[in-house]
């Protein structure tokens, strides 16, 4: 049997290569970076990091549970979360794993007999090493584990901006709007870290939205907002209610400050995690504008028929998922994201494995590590219990379970893999139990990491 392949060594990878680690199943890594960390490495090319990044969910509710962090503080920086997942990666010996600086740029299916499915007999993996080298292997499975936010959604605008024009994924420090008249198109969480980021050094900065947004503080009641209603979940409607008034009586109303009402319930949409913004609009260090209507030249037109001057525009418009080396019919991919089985298996179960294609409030990476041990204990039960395997893949040709707990999602291209982290981890648990365990591997220190590491079985 050929050995797994695991693509990505940030957080969701890590995930993935623990579990595959203790169930004894033989896996090679590929990390286009230099190390772990994924996008939380601000040197890795594919990172969208900036210099002022901290976590939008509290420390414990988003750390690996067999794992805490050493870190006290609430909402740790990117530099502690890059050291915290180089100690995971150490305390369990994954970096051994992964042959890093290494790029891989296609998955296809080994050929098939007459009236096989594409990928019944494997996978091959193509990759370019840092030197440009091109390595191949052959793989019985392959997990996908590139991350969600590295493709930069950049939307199309009538007429064109001769002033600077940059995404998010490209800012690293706010002195790049020294002295400028700065337009933020997308008011979402990094939309708004970054004003907050560019009020201490541009000349003027406005917010473009066309929608209302949720602000959540990160404390309430002196605690992280996210530790609070731990226990059992309320149903949907009751949370609503109750949330709603609780951060409308701590942070007011944001029309109040110039944005559109909400045309949808608290927790539809992803919630702003930062209030800062509210107190910079207080304080008339932002300005809310309109949707855009169009450019000319360095004067954008709003859709209300105002206008303003601007040195530079920055695209807070998000990120498209982006798995740009497998051919999209091998994900089932129909909409603005694959239509997976629990967002991970493909209806084929072709052999393809997507983890960490998930969204949802509060989730955590420890919502991924369980992704990551039921992809592990299906690999097992497919290879040693394949009965069992088979009665899981048919819970995919049944109703697939509701995942949204009862919340009714914006219809957005970004919500589309959107989950609700209750119902999700639910699921997810109880399919797991469905599975055999599989034998545990003993837990390690791992040698060396500054050594290189050869993969038997990837042949250049």
């Amino acid at each position: 049997m050929n050995p797994i392949a695991l693509i990505g060594a940030g957080p969701s990878g890590l995930a993935g290569a623990r579990a595959l680690s203790r169930a004894g199943l033989p896996f090679h890594g590929f990390e286009a970076g230099a190390d772990v960390g994924g996008l939380w490495n601000i040197d890795n090319p594919r990172s969208t990091m900036y210099e002022s990044a901290h976590l939008i969910s509290s420390r414990t509710t988003t750390e690996f549970a067999e794992f805490p962090m050493r870190s006290t503080a609430d909402y740790p920086s990117h530099r502690e979360l890059l050291d915290y997942f180089g100690d995971y990666a150490d305390e369990f010996g994954l970096r051994e794993h992964f042959r890093f600086d290494t790029r891989v740029t296609a998955v296809e299916p080994l050929p098939t007999a007459d009236g096989e499915a594409p990928g019944a007999n494997g996978w091959r993996l193509t990759a370019v090493t840092a030197d440009g080298d091109t390595v191949t292997g052959d793989y019985s499975a392959v997990i996908l584990a590139n991350g969600t936010l590295a493709e930069p959604n950049v939307p199309a605008f009538r007429g064109e901006f001769t002033g600077e024009l940059m995404h998010t994924s490209a800012y690293k420090s706010a002195k790049v709007f020294d002295g400028e008249r700065v337009l933020i198109i997308g008011a979402g969480n990094s939309g708004c870290d970054i004003a907050v980021d560019a009020v201490h050094h541009a000349a003027s900065i406005d917010l473009s939205v066309r929608r209302g947004y949720y602000f959540v503080p990160r404390y309430l009641f002196g605690k992280p907002s996210d530790t609070l209603n731990q226990g059992r979940p309320l149903p949907a409607p009751i949370k609503q209610f109750i949330d709603a008034r609780v951060l409308k009586a701590f942070t007011g109303d944001p029309v109040r400050f110039g944005f559109p009402k909400p045309d949808y319930k608290i927790y539809e949409s992803h919630p702003i995690v930062n209030t800062m913004v509210l107190n910079h609009l207080g304080q008339g260090d932002l300005r809310i504008v309109p949707d855009i209507d169009r450019f000319d030249g360095r004067t954008v037109h709003f859709a209300d028929g105002s206008s303003a001057e601007y040195d530079r525009v920055v695209l807070a418009t998000g990120y498209t998922l982006d798995y740009p080396f497998v051919a999209r019919e091998h994900l089932n991919w129909a909409t603005a994201s694959p239509t997976l089985f629990l967002n991970i298996f493909p209806p084929s179960f072709n052999g393809l494995y997507v983890l960490g294609m998930i969204e949802a409030s509060g989730i955590g990476w420890q919502g991924r590590a369980e992704q990551a041990e039921l992809i592990a204990a299906y690999l097992a039960a497919a290879a040693s219990a394949p009965e069992q395997a088979a009665r899981f893949r048919a819970r995919a040709d049944a109703p697939w379970p509701d995942l949204t707990g009862g919340y009714d999602y914006l219809g957005l291209d970004r919500m589309s893999y959107y989950v609700n982290k209750d119902a999700y981890r639910r699921t997810v648990k109880r399919l797991r139990r469905t599975l055999p365990e599989a034998s545990a591997a003993p837990t390690r220190t791992a040698p060396d990491a500054s050594r290189s590491t050869d993969l038997d079985g990837v042949r250049a």
